[in-house]
């Protein structure tokens, strides 16, 4: 198989994760600014999962610049990160539903951790079709930030039911250190 098919495939269903996540925005009754008070929780849990969407996908887009083919194996681990991935929408309204509580966030945040290890294993698939020397393999270098991530997640998940703000603090932070995309790929992409 191509990468193309499995980039287009993983495209269409981040696609309707964002749309599914937007759907569950409900217009509120009323026509003043208090109707949207109670929609501001929601509203952020969006702002955040479609941030982490995005990531997901900046990052999956930059990771197949670099890849020279894929296997099934690499299949099946794209459908494992897609999988959670399509869990967000649910963590996403019940964290916002329930205005940021402890266990919605340690939810949301043990989703998150499983969409982090599921990509760590759709790179270690990666890995095992290519040879050593290709400029895939040498791109993943020490993976400092997968790591980093996955180690602010296990933080948060335990803080969610002592500070939830402070293990959403960790979220953000997570995401925050994803914004720009992964640099890894960029320049080994276009030096091969």
């Amino acid at each position: 198989m191509t990468k193309g098919r499995i980039e287009a495939f993983s495209d269409g269903v981040l696609a309707i994760i964002i749309t599914i996540m937007v759907l569950e925005l409900k217009v509120p009754p009323g026509h003043d600014l208090a109707a949207l008070q109670p929609l501001i929780p929601v509203f952020l849990s969006y702002i955040l999962s479609f941030a982490n969407v995005g990531i997901y996908w900046n990052n999956h887009h930059h990771m197949f610049q670099a890849v020279e083919h894929v296997g099934g194996w690499v299949l099946w681990a794209n459908l494992h990160l897609l999988f959670w991935l399509s869990l967000l929408p649910f963590a996403t309204g019940f964290v916002g539903e329930n205005a940021f509580a402890g266990l919605p966030v340690a939810v949301y945040d043990v989703d998150l951790l499983m969409c982090g290890l599921a990509y760590f294993l759709l790179e270690r698939a990666l890995i095992a079709q290519h040879t050593p020397q290709s400029a895939f393999v040498r791109a993943i270098g020490k993976q400092w930030k997968d790591k980093a991530s996955v180690a602010l997640y296990l933080t948060a998940l335990p803080l969610a039911f002592i500070n939830n703000w402070a293990a959403l603090a960790c979220i953000v932070v997570v995401a925050a250190s994803w914004v720009v995309p992964d640099r890894r790929f960029e320049g080994r992409a276009a030096a091969d």
